[in-house]
């Protein structure tokens, strides 16, 4: 039992007062004359049967009630539960949802974090469900409300806090839309089976800007369900990031291999100089070498050219020192290694003749520290090692070879080679039609004005998708002078990847097996047109490299949360580091660098109002301080005090008290006056 007053309760002091006027002894007033006493030895009076307490239950009524009337004043009630209190809210359903993304790492932020979940599961009460959700890149269930129901109830919280310990940050990108989507989703599974009440999510994160929201561009937020905020802070200022930057094939060659890297600073930082440099796993604190200065002013980015030594044995990271936070401060890279690939010529060019075809072919292949082009010329009547074709990733054909060098390039193209046949005149349809096995396709002189350009291309095939951009895409400063109109409908499995303007086909792919046989309708020789030297040679003659899959233009490397590479040890990039692969197709790629998803590194607020934009309400919390506990908790004793108003019964009963007592007084005293005086001894 509770007292809304309970300084009323001193009133039971005045319990004393009849217990007093118990025992005080009333006097006689009358007087008896006496002769002298001067004779007579003073003796000390003795106590008398009158001096003890009589009439004890007369004393116990009228305690009894006193102490009633003190309790009525007190106002008391007892305190009731959210079970039996038929005013108090209903039960909620919470999902509290834990950001464990790669920028929690940062100082303070996760340590904060736990305490939030902390204070939301102390307000939870014990008819709630609460249910514990983390996410980064994807979204995991840590305690479902499934779980928290089958818990005694007087374990939940324990659960939830042990589930809690066992977290921690994560290397994922912060996909916070996905996320909320999830635990709205939650809230709403079997809803109308569940006690009706409010709904609430509490999202405890860092709210930083890198936090992918389009997820929840094409979702619509349920009616009812509540979003609260609790967004964590750093105890740092300064935070730069680093990221790897990969360079296409046809990206501007160097004389020395080197990785680009580029350093974000954010908005708010306090500092502007940094050092970026190679470092080793198993290698001392520090560089490996000579660093890099690098000036990055607040809220902007500078990329940073760093040449990979030239005994890059054990470097597969580059750091970056002078930032507060070292979470997105390293990024793991393999030193590029000059990829070697064999490309097969049969044709009766001069090595060193400048009208011929061959001469720009080899010269547009020129060496890179990424990619290494070898072009083996053999005339079209020499015999062919197998060694030779099986190591070509590309085979050009410009001459007509024999018929038994034919068929085994046919065999070849149709185990996943790439042929291309340039033709020098109409002679090389019989080439064609060996190799497609279609004997009927024939080759014309194409009569031509001033010139022919390219006007339709098939921007959607690979090998013109790098020129898909409109940047990019216009053909037509590319003049051809002559070209062999190609009768393409007596090839089966055809598809046209070029056409000049008068509509004739100027380039046409024909399928074989795992391979395909490549149809040029000119030249790239000045003879025959301009392609030789314009701007679009080299980026197709490297795009025709990645269709026959070789010479990929970019690092080995995937961010955290994507997938990696057939046969890896895992289906899914889970940390940054270096993974190592089983030999794929050739052999080629066995190590692959996982990094850090660079929107982590935007480690700047995030705007609610960004939140509501997208059509997600915000439910401003109201705040806790003592003061208002306290004044929740005098306002629930009041209101169950004046719903129970136990001081009627209190006083109720005090009346009935005082009734009786005032029967048993008066006869007591009646019984008292008919009653002989006793004799004073």
């Amino acid at each position: 039992m509770n007292f809304l007053t309970p300084l009323f309760l001193l009133g039971g002091l005045a319990l004393a007062g009849p217990v007093i006027f118990h025992l005080i002894r009333r006097t006689t007033r009358e007087r008896e004359k006496f002769s002298s006493l001067m004779f007579l030895l003073p003796t000390p009076p003795r106590l008398s049967k009158r001096s003890r307490l009589e009439h004890l239950l007369l004393l116990a009524l009228r305690c009894l009630a006193l102490a009633l009337l003190a309790l009525a004043f007190a106002r008391p009630f007892f305190q009731e539960t959210p079970q039996n209190d038929a005013g108090a809210a209903a039960p909620k359903r919470i999902v509290i949802l834990v950001d464990t993304s790669a920028s929690m790492r940062r100082t303070g932020v996760w340590a904060a974090a736990a305490e939030r979940v902390e204070a939301s599961l102390r307000r939870a009460a014990p008819v709630d469900e609460v249910a514990l959700y983390t996410f980064d890149a994807k979204t995991t269930t840590q305690l479902s409300f499934d779980e928290w129901n089958r818990a005694p109830a007087g374990d939940r919280v324990a659960l939830a806090r042990s589930r809690l310990a066992t977290l921690s940050p994560g290397w994922g990108a912060t996909r916070l839309g996905s996320a909320l989507i999830t635990a709205a989703e939650a809230l709403a599974e079997n809803d109308t089976k569940r006690a009706p009440g409010p709904r609430q999510v509490v999202l405890v994160s860092d709210l930083q800007a890198g936090s992918r929201l389009d997820a929840l561009q094409a979702y619509e937020w349920p009616k009812g369900v509540q979003l609260f905020v609790e967004a964590v802070k750093s105890g740092t200022v300064t935070n730069a990031g680093l990221q790897l930057i990969a360079d296409a094939a046809d990206a501007p060659r160097s004389a020395e291999a080197v990785v680009r890297v580029r350093v974000t600073n954010s908005a708010d930082a306090r500092r502007e100089q940094f050092q970026v440099g190679w470092a080793r796993a198993d290698g001392p604190p520090g560089f490996a070498g000579a660093a890099i200065d690098i000036y990055v002013p607040p809220g902007q980015s500078r990329v940073a050219v760093v040449p990979v030594p030239k005994d890059a044995t054990g470097l597969d990271r580059i750091v970056l020192r002078g930032d507060d936070d070292d979470f997105d401060n390293t990024v793991f890279v393999l030193p590029p290694e000059p990829q070697r690939i064999n490309v097969l010529w049969l044709g009766n060019d001069a090595p060193d003749d400048t009208r011929q075809p061959l001469f720009f072919l080899r010269r547009a292949f020129a060496d890179t520290p990424r990619l290494a082009v070898r072009v083996n010329a053999k005339a079209a009547s020499a015999p062919l090692a197998p060694d030779e074709v099986a190591g070509a990733a590309v085979i050009f054909v410009a001459d007509a070879p024999p018929a038994a060098t034919l068929a085994a390039l046919r065999e070849h193209a149709q185990a996943g080679k790439t042929i291309v046949v340039v033709p020098r005149n109409a002679s090389a349809a019989a080439t064609i039609g060996a190799l497609a096995a279609a004997p009927g396709v024939t080759l014309a002189e194409a009569r031509v004005g001033n010139y022919a350009m390219l006007a339709e291309i098939d921007f959607q095939h690979p090998l013109f998708v790098p020129f898909a951009d409109p940047k990019f895409s216009d053909f037509t400063k590319i003049h051809f002078w002559k070209y062999r109109k190609l009768e393409a409908a007596a090839l089966t499995g055809t598809r046209m990847l070029a056409k000049f303007d008068s509509g004739d086909p100027a380039l046409v792919e024909v399928a074989l097996g795992r391979g395909r046989l490549l149809v040029l309708a000119s030249g790239w020789q000045p003879e025959d047109s301009q392609l030789a030297v314009s701007s679009k040679f080299v980026p197709l003659l490297y795009s025709l490299l990645e269709l026959a899959g070789v010479a990929s233009g970019d690092l080995a490397q995937v961010s955290v949360g994507e997938a990696l590479p057939a046969g890896a040890p895992t289906p899914v990039a889970t940390a940054p580091g270096i993974v190592s692969l089983p030999p794929g197709e050739g052999g080629r790629v066995r190590r692959i660098a996982v990094n850090l998803d660079p929107s982590e590194s935007r480690t700047a607020p995030l705007s609610v109002d960004e939140l509501e934009r997208l059509g997600v309400p915000i439910t401003p919390a109201a705040p806790v301080t003592p003061a208002s506990a306290k004044n929740t908790l005098l306002l629930q004793a009041a209101e169950a005090e004046n719903r129970q108003k136990l001081w009627r019964w209190f006083l109720v009963a005090a009346l009935a008290i005082l009734l009786v007592e005032s029967v048993l007084a008066g006869w007591t005293a009646r019984r008292m006056s008919v009653k002989p005086e006793e004799a004073v001894p």
